[in-house]
């Protein structure tokens, strides 16, 4: 039991849908939709839950078509000098970054340790862009107010290798609508790190 209610024959248990505890009526009375567990209709949830959940559908009605309909990065991979002109985007099951460009390269989501977004809008030092070390695990380092994301760095295992890959996207320095574009799969991409971090143990 998750909350203090004495249950009896007026006092139902109710259980959350998305955590499986179960709490009084109180307690878990709202009802938020649970896309990632199948259920379109709205389904009971405790407090804690339903934040988690309202969160979830706002980044699934906007900023999952802009990661899924991809933008234009310089791309370098581990310590490569020469970027390469390559979009990015995620799978249609997101479960994969998907680069595409003279070659092609597909990273399991589930295998990326560290995501930090590369920003500017900062003097030197005054503050650190936020930074996820293993979505598993770590706090993300506070975030910045008004700074622009301009890149993204991370690492991740790929299949077979002992070491960890590091691979860095930059949005191009031009003023068109491929930078736009690029500056908004950056901000799609920190929300969907920050929602995975967030919701790591729900």
């Amino acid at each position: 039991m998750q909350c203090d209610a004495k249950f009896d024959f007026l006092t139902r248990k109710h259980h959350c849908r998305r955590c499986g505890k179960c709490f009084c009526d109180k307690c878990c009375g709202q009802k938020v939709a649970l896309r990632r567990m199948c259920f379109v209709d709205p389904v009971r949830q405790c407090a804690e839950c339903a934040l988690v959940s309202h969160k979830e559908a706002e980044f699934y009605d906007k900023q999952l078509k802009v990661l899924l309909s991809g933008a234009t990065f310089l791309v370098t991979f581990g310590n490569s000098e020469k970027p390469e002109t390559m979009v990015c985007r995620l799978s249609n099951n997101q479960r994969y970054l998907i680069l595409d460009g003279d070659s092609r390269h597909e990273i399991e989501i589930a295998r990326i340790s560290t995501v930090q977004i590369l920003t500017e809008g900062f003097p030197p030092g005054e503050k650190d862009p936020p930074t996820y070390t293993s979505l598993l695990g770590s706090q993300p380092a506070s975030e910045g107010g008004n700074a622009r994301a301009t890149g993204m760095s991370l690492q991740y295992a790929a299949p077979g290798a002992e070491s960890v890959t590091q691979l860095k996207l930059r949005a191009a320095e031009d003023a068109n609508a491929s930078r736009r574009q690029a500056t908004a799969w950056l901000a799609a991409m920190h929300k969907a790190t920050k929602l995975l971090y967030e919701s790591r143990d729900q």
